[in-house]
């Protein structure tokens, strides 16, 4: 008896804290159903441009799995450079120039070349790659995409919890109760985390880069700086949600609800294939913009022109959660 009276407690329990209830019901539906989507949706079409290609080769190519058109040589060349197309194939030769950073791209055109040689006589293409190379690891291709999702989750973390526990030993009610406004309370306690964050985001970095070898074409710096705006996006985030977290256990509820559908939307699977409602969730992602920003330093080389537009997106994601947290705050205090 006094083992169900346990039982009932805890069932008891569990039916008044909605929130729990709905994560143990929902969120793995809610998971699913991502993983359903994303494998569920059409193979991969990649687009290649055509250079003096005979009529003949670009009949059959145009009879697989690809999306052609003509070009001249400069256009091809700004298309792939612009990653607009995946792969330039292009005579004399045949020769064919890849994007190189997706490996599924790359491997779909290949794929497809050698599908349309074969009812032609056999053809043997000198393959060229913007970017990589054909001893490129997945590891390298993924590593971005890996490393921006571990600084977000690790920093969302970090943050929320340590907001949260700040709110429930009564420090935020009692510094709220000083002239002090809200808007300082969030603006010092973010540089307060900034330093930890800074710190472990830089770590993590190093360590993907100098220790496990991945691939990094462009600068440190844009690779630091990218991996610190991400971080920050992840600790206005964390405090913003923190706001409506009783306890701990509560943070730790949004992470398969704000985190892990995140990472189906920040390049680990292509975008392209989705429906176009799915894709238009992954661009209201902040990770979807970050892992982006990564590759394009990691793999792509990028600088300041390739990454501008992932870090005003990235920045606005930070100053609009800090705008809504000092909104949230007003719940303590109305000043």
């Amino acid at each position: 008896m006094r083992v169900l009276a346990v039982a009932r407690r805890i069932w008891r329990q569990l039916l008044r804290d909605r929130r729990t209830l709905a994560l143990i019901l929902l969120a793995p539906m809610l998971v699913l159903t991502l993983l359903s989507l994303v494998f569920d949706a059409e193979p991969y079409r990649p687009k290649v441009a055509l250079v003096n290609v005979p009529d003949a080769l670009a009949e059959a190519l145009s009879k697989t799995n690809c999306t052609i058109e003509r070009l001249g040589t400069e256009e091809a060349d700004a298309a792939l450079r612009a990653r607009r197309v995946d792969a330039v194939v292009s005579f004399p030769g045949p020769r064919i120039t890849l994007e190189g950073s997706d490996p599924t791209a790359s491997r779909a055109v290949t794929l497809a070349f050698l599908e349309a040689g074969k009812s032609m006589m056999p053809l043997k293409p000198e393959v060229k790659y913007l970017h990589g190379s054909a001893e490129m690891e997945p590891f390298d291709s993924f590593g971005p995409v890996l490393l921006g999702f571990l600084v977000f989750f690790f920093t969302f973390i970090v943050s929320g919890v340590s907001f949260v526990r700040e709110r429930t030993t009564g420090t935020l009610e009692r510094m709220l109760s000083t002239p002090v406004r809200r808007w300082e309370v969030v603006l010092g306690y973010a540089l307060g985390f900034a330093g930890v964050v800074s710190v472990q985001s830089a770590l993590i970095a190093a360590y993907s880069v100098h220790v496990l070898d991945m691939m990094l074409t462009g600068s440190f710096a844009w690779l630091l700086a990218i991996t610190l705006l991400l971080a920050a996006t992840a600790m206005t985030l964390g405090m913003l949600l923190s706001t409506f977290a009783r306890n701990e256990f509560q943070m730790f509820q949004f992470v398969p609800l704000v985190i892990i559908p995140q990472i189906f939307f920040s390049g680990l699977f292509p975008l392209e294939t989705m429906a176009p409602w799915l894709r238009g969730i992954g661009s209201a992602l902040p990770l979807t913009y970050g892992a982006s920003a990564l590759r394009d330093v990691m793999i792509r080389g990028g600088g300041w022109a390739d990454l501008r537009s992932e870090i005003a997106v990235l920045a606005g994601f930070v100053i609009t959660f800090a705008a809504i947290n000092v909104w949230a705050l007003r719940r303590y205090r109305s000043v």
